[in-house]
């Protein structure tokens, strides 16, 4: 029987095939690096922790399910995931990427996947198309949507139908929007990629990431590269991550209306120049946000007036922490240029339109006037 994705974070479809059969409600956490064999050639279906731990099964097995793949796999990090993706490609071989990427995948881009014979070149997927850059050395095209940090939004159809054309893997970044608000492998994705850390996780206390296709091929392929590299998530952590997909729907929903009154309230304040959120009509990606997601998320960009505003916002905000990363119930405030974007090359940032007067916030859940009230006081403290 189907259900809705809110009882998915809770539930899997099919119980049958765990590996528990203590009917633990919480799903237990298997601290073992090595498992016995009752025999040769007989096996639990479990030899060693590196290759699979019945505990991130359940997890790959809940995230899977809630982006509609036949396989999640559970790595370390956000970026061991992505890392993992660059593996399936050979020196010599192009990717199209959008331009206005975080930072740290530009930071692999740039310095690990060049040094190992891959060539990225950037194209800007929300206004350009992908054919006149295909070349017969190109392989995939890569993406997030919203972008990080300027909330740029790209018709993930319309460059799957492209990247299809020509037999070109389509990867999406979903981390800004989780599977609660979008599933890009329904929209033409061959490979969803997350940072598990964000969302997924929702509580800023343990690391992940994640890779999700409907491809046997492709799932193969990376369980492989996944088995061969060793990034693969930590019991504890796993069990920590399917706590967190517990709550993503409510969470989310809370999240995503307090950076929609928060959005407004900026949109207001005499000190911001101008505010990026896709759930504001205004926003030239809504219509096809509207299009192709069930929400818009909690993540929100501003500039502000002056480098001097942004030091006093930063130093004295109280409810909301001046911290990288996002996704968790605590709403956070980022410098991009100083901290997830750090070691974008200057030109990139500037074409992108990140400069020193931008700030991220990724809306938590805390009560709205109390943080309308903690931003209020910041930009008007003397």
């Amino acid at each position: 029987m189907a259900h809705s994705i809110e009882t998915k974070c809770l539930h899997l479809d099919k119980r049958e095939g765990t590996c528990d059969t203590s009917g633990a409600i919480s799903f237990p956490i298997y601290q073992s690096a090595t498992f016995a064999h009752v025999g040769l050639g007989k096996s639990t279906g479990y030899d060693y922790s590196r290759l699979q731990n019945p505990t991130r099964e359940q997890l790959e097995k809940v995230v899977a399910n809630l982006e509609g793949g036949i396989d999640a796999v559970a790595f370390s990090s956000g970026m061991a995931a992505i890392s993992a993706v660059m593996e399936l490609f050979q020196p010599g071989d192009q990717l199209i990427v959008d331009e206005d990427l975080y930072g740290g995948s530009v930071r692999l881009f740039l310095n690990i996947s060049k040094k190992n014979g891959i060539e990225i070149t950037r194209v800007n997927l929300c206004e350009e198309e992908i054919e006149p850059y295909i070349t017969e050395r190109t392989k995939a095209v890569y993406l997030e949507t919203p972008t990080n940090p300027m909330m740029n939004v790209i018709d993930i159809q319309k460059v799957s139908k492209a990247a299809k054309k020509h037999n070109l893997l389509l990867i999406v970044d979903n981390t800004f929007l989780s599977p609660y608000f979008q599933n890009p492998l329904k929209l033409g994705a061959d490979i969803v990629v997350h940072s598990g850390t964000k969302y997924l996780g929702g509580h800023n206390d343990t690391l992940a990431g994640f890779t999700v296709t409907a491809d046997e091929k492709i799932a193969e392929r990376i369980r492989y590269i996944f088995k061969t590299t060793g990034a693969g998530l930590a019991p504890l952590d796993s069990w920590l991550i399917i706590r967190g997909i517990k709550t993503l729907a409510v969470r989310l929903e809370r999240a995503q209306e307090n950076a929609g009154k928060l959005a407004e309230w900026l949109k207001g304040r005499p000190e911001v120049v101008r505010v990026i959120y896709p759930g504001l009509p205004e926003h030239p990606g809504h219509s096809t946000m509207k299009k192709q997601a069930s929400g818009f998320g909690a993540m929100l960009t501003f500039e502000v007036s002056s480098k001097e505003l942004v030091q006093q916002t930063l130093e004295n905000v109280k409810v909301i922490q001046f911290a990288e990363s996002l996704g968790g119930v605590e709403t956070l405030i980022t410098y991009p240029i100083t901290q997830t974007h750090a070691d974008v090359p200057p030109e990139m940032l500037a074409k992108n339109g990140i400069n020193d007067r931008v700030l991220r916030l990724s809306v938590g859940i805390e009560n709205i006037d109390d943080l309308i009230n903690d931003l209020e006081q910041a930009f008007s403290r003397e």
